[in-house]
């Protein structure tokens, strides 16, 4: 019987991760143990850098799934009444104009309530989180140590992994690490982290490719479309949804070749939902309700045959190659 090695990629996208920790939430309920165990290897990046981290530490979905119901208004300015929202969404929008969105203080606050004063070694299971260093021009990706390179990472705070990986220009403010290393969103180069995960395991733990199989998870897809000849006007509200998906189908592609995918056997499960442009945006708390809606709606649909391939068994226990002392330098 060939070994199955499972990976799960969690897409960035803001308050929308409500949508991907409730589906796995619904999934959870199904299980013996926290989803986490059942995975091999966890990435994901900004709101799914989160979540990623979270499952990585051992938190069961539904304990992250009521960080997003419980903290998301706060963390974005939107826990008054509907007309104070309103009023504060407005005058921010005219700020946004010349300086960040939103201070981090409110997420940094949450954050540490969740995780304290962890550290990347303390882990339960494997994790890989990307993030970009604008300064250096390169990319910054946390990882616990799985390999015997990685000697510095698991030493990082779980927070400054979190808050590097979410400090998504424009809305956030660059995150300046323990070691005063300036990070802001891994979606900068991969908010779809699933080539990144699968290259991991292909390139770094040398798992054979016809033993992986993958469950990535989306932040919802907009369907838009563009005119043929647009100029700056008409496209300008369009490029952030632009670039994230042309980056993500293309990670989708690299990790396909790189499993067979499609021409010898399905190793990759994607689950996502289509809505219409406007409808839901990266920073709209009002619309967390509908999110977890759909979240469960789909655990419930995809359970069934997603549960042989990923949740008959849980994974082998992780054992880091490294270990955090008392006396974390």
């Amino acid at each position: 019987m060939t070994k199955k090695r499972r990976i799960l990629s969690i897409d960035g996208g803001g308050i929308l991760g409500t949508f991907p920790a409730a589906f796995l939430a619904g999934i959870e309920e199904q299980l013996d143990k926290p989803i986490g165990e059942y995975f091999d290897l966890i990435s994901g990046t900004s709101t799914g850098g989160i979540i990623a981290l979270g499952l990585g530490m051992g938190l069961r979905a539904a304990e992250i799934l009521q960080m997003y119901e419980e903290n998301g208004p706060e963390i974005f300015g939107q826990q008054g009444s509907a007309l104070q929202s309103f009023v504060t969404n407005k005058l921010r929008s005219i700020r946004w104009l010349y300086r960040r969105k939103y201070s981090s203080d409110k997420l940094r606050s949450t954050l540490n309530g969740l995780f304290g004063n962890k550290r990347i070694g303390d882990a339960k299971h494997r994790i890989v989180i990307p993030a970009w260093n604008p300064t250096a021009q390169s990319v910054y990706i946390y990882k616990t140590p799985h390999h015997s390179r990685f000697r510095t990472d698991y030493k990082s705070l779980i927070v400054d992994a979190a808050l590097a990986t979410s400090a998504a220009p424009t809305y956030f403010q660059q995150h300046m690490t323990e070691e005063s290393v300036g990070l802001i969103d891994g979606g900068i180069w991969a908010n779809n982290p699933i080539a990144v995960a699968v290259t991991e395991a292909i390139g770094t733990m040398k798992w054979p490719a016809e033993e992986i199989y993958v469950l990535s998870l989306g932040c919802l897809d907009e369907a838009y479309t563009l005119p043929k000849a647009a100029g700056v006007g008409p496209l300008a509200t369009k490029l952030v949804s632009l670039f994230m998906n042309g980056q993500s189908h293309g990670a989708m592609g690299i990790a396909k070749l790189l499993t067979g995918h499609e021409h010898e056997r399905d190793a990759i499960f994607r689950v996502n939902h289509t809505v219409p442009a406007g409808e839901y945006t990266m920073d709209g708390v009002s619309e967390i309700k509908n999110l977890k809606g759909l979240g469960f709606s789909y655990s419930r649909e995809r359970f069934p045959s997603l549960q042989p391939i990923f949740f008959d068994i849980a994974a082998e226990p992780f054992v880091p190659l490294y270990k955090i002392t008392e006396n974390v330098p």
